[in-house]
């Protein structure tokens, strides 16, 4: 049965998730105490990256289960933006940590100290491994989600850091240059930053109610006008409510008082709104010719009116 399938690919996703938390939780506990034991900076970067993820999985796990919760009198479009609310705080944590990361990387830069490269080296294997394996485990998971994808991506590229990190392992090796691990260290903070803030700056559009990036407001009102019957589009709100769910409100002035008509201009309206700008949930007031059902308008209330 339809339903039956979904529901076990829900708790087969979470089982997932799970599964990739207590990957990265364990990792990052190994990676701290060798990073402390081997006095290495890098991998002590790493595992506070690790510790990253393992926080940004969890929120997804309790976002994917707050979100199955039906709306409420209280929540009438339910509870989407939980995942954003999270991803927010979460980002911020992530924020201070690299700028943590990156003074502490500058110091020891100039005032380099000794590593065990050989810990380095090993653990920083490990946690290759570890990283393909949970990439792995949300790849199935990340086609058709966009946080999914991200966390994903993100464990690429912490794949990618894990290849640093034992590059500065060998270099304390071989060469003994232990500037190499202040180096790394200083790569990894820069990449949390550049990856933070691009989120951050996604996540509070989004609880702005910020306009979708992709839809162009003067684009969508020539689309919806050049619908048959349509005078004009006015007073037009666009917002995403997620990632992936978008909504409008419209005033939409038509040249028929047909009730008929209305319903199937309404109708021609959402079909487009749903095939060209991919927003699914939209409110649509219709007015008459001359007809004004907007109250006067009063400060500051006047912008949005």
């Amino acid at each position: 049965m339809p339903h039956d399938h979904s529901h076990v690919d829900e708790y087969l996703s979470d089982s997932r998730l799970v599964a990739a938390i207590a990957l990265n939780l364990l990792l990052t506990v190994v990676e701290a105490i060798a990073g402390l034991v081997a006095g290495s900076l890098a991998l002590l970067a790493d595992a506070l990256h690790n510790f990253n993820d393992c926080g940004s999985l969890v929120i997804a796990l309790v976002a994917r289960r707050v979100a199955r919760r039906p709306s409420d009198l209280r929540r009438t479009f339910g509870y989407r933006r939980a995942e954003i609310v999270g991803a927010l705080i979460n980002l911020t944590i992530l924020v201070v940590v690299g700028l943590y990361l990156l003074g502490e990387g500058v110091h020891r830069l100039f005032e380099p100290r000794e590593i065990d490269g050989w810990i380095v080296v090993l653990v920083a294997t490990v946690a290759l491994v570890v990283d393909i394996a949970t990439a792995a485990l949300l790849l199935a998971m990340s086609r058709g989600n966009l946080n999914l994808r991200a966390a994903f991506l993100h464990n690429l590229s912490d794949a990618v850091a894990s290849v640093g990190v034992i590059v500065a392992g060998v270099a304390a090796l071989l060469w003994d240059a232990f500037w190499v691990d202040a180096a790394v260290t200083l790569a990894i903070a820069a990449y949390i930053l550049w990856q933070s803030l691009a989120m951050m700056a996604r996540s509070i559009h989004i609880l702005m109610e910020g306009a979708p990036a992709d839809v162009d407001n003067d684009t969508l009102i020539a689309a919806l006008e050049s619908i048959s019957g349509v005078l004009e589009v006015h007073h037009v709100h666009i917002w995403e409510l997620d990632e992936q769910h978008r909504a409008l409100e419209a005033h939409v002035v038509v040249d028929e008082v047909d009730l008929v008509r209305w319903a199937e201009i309404k109708q021609e309206i959402k079909l487009q709104l749903d095939e060209q700008f991919h927003i699914h949930h939209s409110t649509l007031e219709f007015e008459a010719p001359g007809e004004e059902t907007c109250p006067p308008c009063r400060p500051p209330a006047g912008r949005h009116c």
